[in-house]
């Protein structure tokens, strides 16, 4: 029996110029711009190890939650991207809808808590129009969601002048043929909610992306693994193409077991390399089991950068930097 399906085509959809935003582009630190004070040594040692990876043509991959973004990092991501620092970026649909949005009008970030009362959040015409015709597009030319989203903001597409473009990671990607791939599940995110959304599309591209992102992990011997604000996509992402990865190098007696991953993220832990038991709430945190304890046993390495993403981000780029100017 079939079972009854919501209408989409009820719902009232505004356009971004009726809404209020809590980010601008005002709020996107320059590359000098003084931040909040950060210190841990273990950055030394990573950016130390990103910096060797980058001169031995190893990868550097960047997996990163829309927070990330969220507090201002935008120019460092895409420095290290324009020094071919960064190998691959990885990331959720929140982080491209947050992109697409700074690029276009200047602003993102929508109040949830006020919006939701009404039913009116995540129900804006641009960023669900656009985003999704985008995507559908990609589909029918069998590109990937997180190109299609850099090829449309570079280029103006879709009738749209992108004021921000300089500003946006995707568009910055796609520019330097950095592969930028995005992992979404369906429901996620507020395109998801519009008329438009064709969920075979997001499927199919999102699927592009998921076997572009494992063909990077296949370079991760001797490289490095960074997973920036995400406590479940990232992890499990990164474990599957792991899994895959070594898969096809075990047959022809290769290994991909020495890297360095490193896991960004507000909470801390009292010993980050124990992965507990299962009758211990932490045991059940997956970047920590999964990046920093299970990928490493046989070979890696692995650290724990605890702190909010305005001060963790700015004082490991610096380091990275520091680093390239001292060689």
């Amino acid at each position: 029996m079939s079972q009854p399906v919501f209408d989409r085509s009820q719902l009232r959809i505004l356009s971004l110029t009726d809404r209020q935003h809590k980010m601008t582009v005002e709020d996107i630190y320059h590359l000098d711009s003084q931040t909040p004070p950060y210190s841990n040594p273990d950055l030394v040692h990573i950016a130390n190890q990103i910096v060797k990876s980058h001169q031995e043509d190893r990868a550097v991959i960047w997996m990163m939650g829309a927070h990330v973004m969220r507090r201002g990092n935008s120019r460092f991501i895409i420095d290290l991207m324009n020094r071919g620092i960064l190998t691959h970026l990885s990331t959720n649909g929140a982080t491209a809808i947050h992109d697409f949005e700074l690029a276009l009008i200047g602003a993102t970030l929508e109040n949830v808590e006020d919006y939701i009362q009404d039913g009116q959040f995540g129900h804006w015409q641009e960023t669900g129009q656009k985003l999704n015709q985008s995507i559908i597009k990609a589909a029918e030319a069998n590109l990937g969601y997180g190109e299609a989203i850099g090829k449309m903001i570079l280029n103006n597409e879709q009738e749209v002048n992108f004021t921000y473009a300089e500003l946006s990671i995707f568009a910055n990607a796609y520019r330097l043929g950095v592969p930028i791939t995005v992992h979404k599940g369906i429901g996620y995110d507020i395109i998801d909610q519009h008329p438009s959304a064709n969920y075979s599309a997001m499927g199919q591209t999102s699927g592009t992306d998921f076997l572009r992102f494992v063909h990077s992990v296949t370079r991760l011997e001797g490289g490095v693994f960074l997973n920036l604000g995400s406590a479940v996509m990232g992890p499990e992402v990164y474990l599957k193409s792991l899994s895959m990865a070594r898969n096809v190098a075990h047959q022809s007696g290769q290994e991909i077991r020495r890297f360095l991953t490193a896991n960004f993220d507000l909470v801390s832990f009292d010993d980050f390399r124990d992965e507990g038991s299962p009758t211990q709430a932490h045991y059940y945190h997956r970047p920590k089991k999964t990046i920093l304890v299970r990928t490493v046993k046989d070979g890696g390495e692995s650290y724990h950068i605890s702190g909010d993403f305005d001060r963790t981000i700015p004082a490991l780029y610096r380091e990275i930097i520091k680093v390239l100017n001292s060689e």
